[in-house]
């Protein structure tokens, strides 16, 4: 059956790919060189922390063994929070929502220790979670001092060129569009509120390096201000991604081998029906 889909995708390669890029294709990457500013970020010292959580679970005989972990972590390797909860049975909310909410936790106890402080991830799943309380927690901490903002190496959004038509997320535009270092106009998002708008621009910290988009809160940037953002951020990335969330990653990641120590740990792995740990 899949040496028949391999086969059949081969000779319909070129036409998939172009129903991928769409119609508009030629109008649409135009629009995103228009909107793309070339500036080549300068190293600048300053402390940078990232941040980043992660959650695993195993089930067997109507039971759950569960994990979750979310780090602070500076550039140079120096953990600032370490957080965790794991146990046995089901925690009374979804670990993906404990994770969040560490991940605030620890943002609160790093703001005040750092110049900068890198989440991973998108501000947008913050606010379409139902917890309002959350969604308060992490707009008090961005206003506190300025310095939180969120970076992902993929975004699935197509708000910017949406109105040509577009097809793909629009960050595959701009990488069809742009070589050089630089960022993209800002793009600003009230749709969930005045007290909620969301800024964001692709940036790429060196020529031919994949890009990465940058979330802030708000609307009152300056092309200067998001020049100076990118400079702090060049000192302390690695392939054009901020090195501290790249240690956060490593640093937090509960793999399925991570599990099932901690199933052995308690003896669970010899239970009657238990399941193998995926990874």
């Amino acid at each position: 059956m899949l040496n028949s889909v391999f086969k059949d995708a081969i000779k319909r390669r070129e036409k998939t790919l172009e129903i991928l890029r769409g119609p508009k294709f030629e109008q649409i990457k135009e629009e995103a060189k228009q909107n793309w500013v070339e500036f080549v970020p300068e190293k600048i010292d300053n402390i940078i922390a990232g941040i980043d959580s992660s959650f695993n679970s195993t089930k067997f005989q109507g039971a759950e063994m569960w994990a979750v972990t979310a780090v602070s972590v500076k550039s140079d390797g120096e953990i600032l929070e370490d957080l965790h909860d794991f146990g046995l049975g089901y925690p009374q909310s979804d670990i993906s929502s404990i994770a969040s909410k560490m991940e605030v936790e620890a943002c609160e106890k790093t703001v005040d220790r750092t110049d900068l402080v890198l989440m991973d991830g998108s501000l947008y799943s913050q606010f379409m979670t139902r917890q309002s309380a959350l969604t308060s927690s992490i707009i008090k901490v961005m206003k506190k001092r300025g310095n939180v903002v969120f970076i992902s190496k993929t975004s699935n959004t197509r708000a910017q060129f949406e109105k040509f038509g577009s097809i793909a997320g629009d960050i595959f535009y701009y990488n069809h569009a742009t070589q050089s270092p630089g960022f993209s106009k800002l793009f600003k998002d009230p749709s969930y509120g005045k007290d909620k708008i969301i800024a964001s621009t692709y940036a790429r910290l060196s020529e031919s390096l994949p890009l990465i988009k940058i979330e802030l809160l708000g609307e009152d940037y300056t092309e200067t201000e998001i020049k100076e953002l990118l400079n702090k951020l060049y000192k302390n990335s690695v392939s054009g991604y901020p090195y501290s969330l790249k240690l956060a990653h490593n640093n937090c990641k509960i793999s399925g081998r991570d599990l099932a120590k901690l199933v052995s740990l308690h003896g669970l792995s010899t239970e009657i029906g238990s399941r193998e740990v995926l990874g």
